[in-house]
């Protein structure tokens, strides 16, 4: 782990049997202190925060089951709400602990992100594929974690729905799904209500999560995002950015009024030092001091 590996094994396998001397070498450029840290399911493995992740997971991807679904759309209701952050934990979640191979694709063509999670600084994506301008084979990247391969976005496109709704893509993720039995592939969707390619993407997906963001995302906007997707293909809403003003609150969501670390130490996460929870209640300190003055805004 550390380094990017190479792209993936050309797609036209029928055509050119399997072989190292096949795959593209990629630079060693992406190296864990390039990954972006809050990459929770990755960094933070026992945190509370990855095991929600996990719960999602499971939520999903039922253990032992072999008929879940394997292309998931992940997208929000608006801009803002947390969409690619989802799109990415849950992907290093499935990659890491189903030990099954994850492909995450940003088909988000007006502002594509994936890219920069992963300290990368791709040009070319999924928008030059569907022009014709590159070929699948040059643009699958392996990433640092293992088992989890991207498909950048690409040149940023102003009007990207033909392309999203081509058939080029609907053939792309059919062989992309159809190729490995133990591959989940990730779709990071522009923001349903401002854009149309989510109304897209909903018909090629077979499941699909809506992030919404925490006192931000008005609830006739949920209602109205709900009523453009497929009712039988959602698998739930995921509330992103919920604080727990309280002790009680967390204790009640979470099972424990503890960080997550008292629950449970993993090998390569062990017990606290003094001073990491010296940190910890300076933490709390200052969520404290930030609820009981109202006008001080939260930063971002």
């Amino acid at each position: 782990m550390g380094k990017m590996f190479d792209a993936l094994q050309k797609l036209e396998r029928e055509k050119f049997p399997d072989s190292e001397d096949q795959q593209r070498k990629v630079p060693d450029v992406a190296l864990d202190n390039a990954l972006d840290d809050r990459l929770v399911s990755y960094f933070a493995p026992s945190s509370m925060v990855t095991e929600q992740f996990r719960r999602l997971r499971t939520h999903i991807i039922k253990p032992g089951s072999t008929d879940g679904p394997k292309t998931i759309m992940i997208t929000g209701a608006m801009s803002g709400e947390g969409k690619s952050l989802v799109a990415v934990n849950l992907a290093i979640i499935i990659a890491v602990e189903l030990q099954s191979h994850a492909l995450l694709i940003d088909c988000d063509l007006r502002n594509p992100s994936i890219s920069r999670w992963f300290g990368l600084h791709e040009e070319k994506g999924l928008s030059d594929y569907l022009l014709g301008n590159a070929e699948i084979p040059d643009l699958l990247v392996k990433t640092a974690v293992d088992k989890l391969s991207i498909l950048c976005g690409g040149s940023i496109q102003d009007n990207p729905v033909e392309l999203i709704g081509s058939a080029k893509m609907k053939n792309l993720l059919l062989d992309l799904k159809t190729r490995y039995n133990d591959r989940y592939i990730i779709l990071d969707s522009s923001p349903l209500l401002a854009t149309t390619e989510p109304t897209v993407l909903n018909e090629m997906a077979d499941a699909i999560l809506l992030v919404i963001k925490a006192g931000e995302t008005p609830r006739e906007s949920v209602q109205q995002a709900l009523r453009r997707l497929d009712k039988n293909k959602v698998m739930g809403v995921i509330l992103n950015d919920m604080e727990f003003k309280t002790r009680a609150l967390i204790q009640q969501n979470f099972g424990t009024n503890h960080k997550y670390y008292d629950y449970r130490y993993a090998k390569n996460h062990p017990e606290p030092t003094f001073l990491d929870k010296f940190g910890m209640l300076a933490g709390d300190l200052k969520m404290f001091v930030n609820n009981i003055m109202p006008g001080k805004k939260k930063e971002d």
